[in-house]
């Protein structure tokens, strides 16, 4: 039987430890602890010294009580995107958590973490059966997932598993996610006196002429082309000779991410040099795709794990990234379990204690059937 009380006093003193992505050092600390206390072994990576981060992931194991039993791991990250500093948790009439309004609450992803616990300390308490289970708790995920790319495939041992970090109701779960590319341009004009603008080439109006070319937007019902940030120029009395832009592509279809992305590459580049100037394009693989079929195991356990405890058991796909889809590449087959958390990365940001309480069941039962 849950325990209501403790599940929730967890959450909250989880979202109260400071934990910025980037600054995860104190709450890196305090899980280690709690995982230690609670029995499991605990690894920390190298994750600090390949990303810069403030910390190590962690790796903790429950070693097996039936071997029987499938190996599964479960993954939520210790970071909250900004602001994030001092939340101050409120729970108000509605039955949600909030925080004051002036920080995000950090349900994204303490919800995970609180539940994790709860789970670990009814399991202890009844004495439950269980095959193995790792929790892999990583830093960075809000900054593109960089803890969990320092992850070592070595130091994974399930079968499958589930990584507890979605916006939708408790009982649904994500099999797919797109890949994301990262595209920058650099364009290339030529300064000159604005009093005689024919004398040079404004860099400003070939980023402007090549972006009006460029499909962008929704581009089909798999894929999206965003250009995030445009900066340049200087004086008015000067024309302006370089730009920056930085943008990027979504696709659940590798063949349509890499068609989209030469896409606004060749436009940059062609465009300037109509013009006679030059862009440089640069494009990187920000995390993979992935898609999990019906008949994969981890699919199923998900769907028959919420329908035993009366949610839908809904599967669906995103249009963003999570530390799924990197574990997924490492060949460990991995859904994405809802959270129930609303307005994330805003401060607006709720969860209901009623989320809290089914996803503590959800994660019991799915450690029943493994």
């Amino acid at each position: 039987m849950i325990n209501k009380e403790r599940l929730i006093n967890t959450f909250i003193e989880l979202v109260k430890i400071d934990s910025e992505t980037g600054d995860e050092g104190q709450i890196q600390s305090f899980l280690k602890v709690r995982f230690e206390n609670l029995g499991l072994i605990v690894k920390e990576d190298h994750a600090q010294k390949e990303t810069g981060f403030g910390a190590n992931n962690l790796i903790c194991t429950l070693p097996a009580t039936d071997n029987n039993k499938d190996k599964i791991y479960f993954t939520s990250h210790m970071d909250t995107v900004t602001p994030g500093k001092n939340v101050k948790p409120m729970i108000k009439e509605d039955g949600f958590i909030y925080s004051d309004g002036t920080t995000v609450l950090g349900a994204d992803d303490k919800a995970g973490l609180a539940t994790i616990f709860e789970a670990l300390h009814i399991i202890k308490e009844q004495q439950l059966e269980h095959g193995q289970i790792q929790f892999v708790i990583t830093v960075g995920e809000e900054s593109g997932l960089v803890g969990a790319k320092a992850l070592c495939r070595t130091d994974l041992d399930s079968d499958y598993g589930f990584a507890i970090d979605s916006a939708v109701p408790v009982g649904h779960f994500t099999v797919g996610a797109p890949y994301q590319m990262k595209i920058d341009a650099t364009i290339y004009g030529k300064k000159a006196h604005a009093s005689t603008p024919s004398k040079g080439k404004s860099a400003i109006n070939i980023a402007a002429k090549a972006i009006s070319r460029m499909n962008l937007g929704q581009i089909d019902d798999e894929t999206t082309a965003n250009i995030g940030r445009f900066e340049g120029g200087g004086p008015t009395n000067v024309v302006t000779d370089l730009v920056r832009i930085w943008a990027e592509a979504r696709s659940h279809s590798e063949d349509k991410i890499n068609a989209q992305t030469e896409h606004m590459r060749q436009t940059f580049v062609e465009v300037a040099q109509s013009l006679g100037c030059r862009a440089e394009v640069s494009s990187e693989l920000s995390y993979p795709g992935f898609l999990v079929e019906p008949n994969a195991r981890v699919y199923q356990q998900a769907e028959r794990a919420a329908q035993l405890i009366g949610l839908e058991g809904k599967a669906g796909v995103a249009g963003g990234g999570s530390d799924g889809n990197i574990i997924n590449q490492l060949g460990i087959p991995t859904v994405i379990l809802g959270v129930g958390y609303e307005a994330i990365h805003t401060t607006e940001e709720r969860i209901a204690k009623q989320s809290l309480y089914d996803l503590v069941t959800y994660i019991l039962k799915l450690i029943e059937i493994a």
